[in-house]
């Protein structure tokens, strides 16, 4: 009888790999440094009775598969039932095949429900039914589903304005599972946006400070950072297209805010400046608490115009953008190195075309200071498949030291993803096992190179964030 889809050796090509994989990849913990998990849900436990609650309500990438193949919107973010949604995503999964959803779909019912069937339309019904009898038991509830994947560490991102009371009643629970936050203070950058005056009110009622001056923007933002860092924060994340930086004065910034605050149209170049000065700010203010910086950069948002405006913002119509990135990275990391205050960072690259370009950058900052200072993060969004997060390390290896690589997150809102780790050290073990084979990397120093999976995987994020 020949052995399931997913099985002990999935994408593990050969011995070397497969030793790599199960002797120092396969156990260690989760340290899922950066997601969009729901933390009221984790707080209050919550039980999802059905796979579509967990598994397809919010999850754009299977919705984007969905609408390609010609799926109407009802069964995909509409009236539907759960189980007709589940029923149509599961006619879907066979066209999915070289996609990662193909992989995905599998390794999360094998993992979490020990589900080895290939979903298709014919056994729909069965693993429903199978999955909706286990989701329904406390037993998989969403602390349970963090558990059973060995997460010792999530880390969910909030705006400046939340509250954090999920993080902070969860601090005071019996949960296991650290869960911490990151700030995400992009809204407060983005003056061009549509909105941006409502949303300084919000955080002047957060911070208790009537924002007036750009100097009272300051404060919010200082004070809100100070409240997180207060509640277990210790990463910040921004999601921008690119790094701004523009020369401006400080008359020139308090000019420009007030101005939008009177409701009045800024030129370009007035929003690249306030945008360069407001993340400088923010940059230095991280460093003076210790924190770490992530910035993912290079997506094209809301492409489809119609569609954004009837679901909203994060329901499948975003792309990779082709930015120019290297000159204006260069020069807002230089002038943060400067004045030594840059801090931790990591940058996100969503544009392949960019990888050697990144990997090539965060050289130029690694100063000695601290093991993987700047770092080039894992393959994100688009990225996050074998052949993306395989380029990602290559370029990684190439031109710095993947050895001081902080490895594999999420980067998702569902409590099914986590799999994604171990889809991440399978590609990583099978890479390393096969320049093994080939007589590129020595047999004989296996036990190092184990070290520097396990290192990949775990050890490594570990030390870097310092929880």
């Amino acid at each position: 009888m020949s052995k399931h889809f997913i099985h002990d050796n999935f994408l593990l090509e050969n011995k070397y790999a497969e030793e790599l994989y199960h002797n120092y990849a396969k156990h260690q913990p989760i340290i899922d440094y950066h997601n969009h998990l729901p933390p009221q849900e984790i707080l209050e436990d919550k039980v999802y009775n059905n796979l579509s609650k967990v598994w397809i309500n919010g999850d754009h990438y299977k919705w984007r598969a969905m609408r390609t193949l010609g799926i109407n919107e009802k069964y995909i973010t509409g009236d539907a039932s759960d189980k007709e949604k589940f029923m149509q995503w599961a006619k879907a999964v066979p066209y999915t095949m070289r996609n990662p959803l193909y992989h995905w779909t599998h390794l999360e019912l094998a993992r979490y429900f020990n589900v080895n069937d290939l979903l298709n339309e014919k056994t729909a019904e069965k693993i429903y039914q199978a999955t909706s009898e286990k989701l329904s038991s406390s037993e998989y509830s969403c602390r349970n589903l963090l558990r059973k994947v060995n997460a010792e560490l999530v880390c969910t991102t909030e705006d400046p304005v939340d509250t954090l009371e999920h993080h902070k009643a969860l601090s005071k629970s019996d949960f296991e599972v650290k869960v911490s936050t990151a700030f995400r203070p992009d809204k407060s950058i983005l003056i061009g946006n549509d909105g941006y005056n409502n949303y300084i009110d919000s955080l002047g009622k957060a911070a208790n400070i009537n924002i007036e001056t750009y100097q009272n923007l300051k404060d919010a933002l200082r004070s809100r950072i100070e409240y997180f860092h207060a509640n277990g924060c210790r990463l910040c994340d921004h999601g921008l297209n690119q790094i701004s930086f523009e020369s401006f004065t400080d008359s020139a910034i308090e000019a420009i805010f007030k101005k939008k605050r009177k409701g009045e149209t800024l030129s370009n170049e007035e929003v690249l400046k306030f945008e360069t000065a407001t993340l400088l700010f923010l940059s230095e203010t991280y460093h003076e608490f210790g924190w770490v910086q992530q910035f993912h950069l290079g997506a094209l948002r809301n492409n489809n115009k119609r569609m954004h405006s009837i679901l909203g913002p994060d329901t499948g119509w975003d792309s990779i953008g082709d930015y120019s990135q290297a000159e204006k990275l260069s020069a807002f990391l230089n002038q943060l190195d400067s004045k030594d205050k840059l801090t931790k960072t990591i940058i996100y690259n969503l544009n392949p075309a960019d990888n050697e370009v990144m990997a090539t950058m965060i050289g130029n900052f690694n100063d000695g200071s601290v093991k993987g200072k700047v770092q080039l993060g894992s393959g994100w969004w688009f990225l996050d498949q074998k052949d993306g997060m395989t380029k990602q390390l290559n370029a990684l290896s190439n031109m710095g030291l993947i050895s001081c690589f902080i490895g594999m997150l999420t980067d998702s809102r569902s409590f099914l993803s986590f799999p994604r780790h171990e889809y991440f050290r399978r590609i990583l073990c099978n890479l390393l096992g096969d320049e093994v084979k080939r007589g590129e990397l020595p047999k004989e120093e296996m036990e190092w190179i184990g070290k520097m999976v396990a290192d990949i995987s775990y050890n490594n994020a570990k030390a870097y964030f310092n929880f």
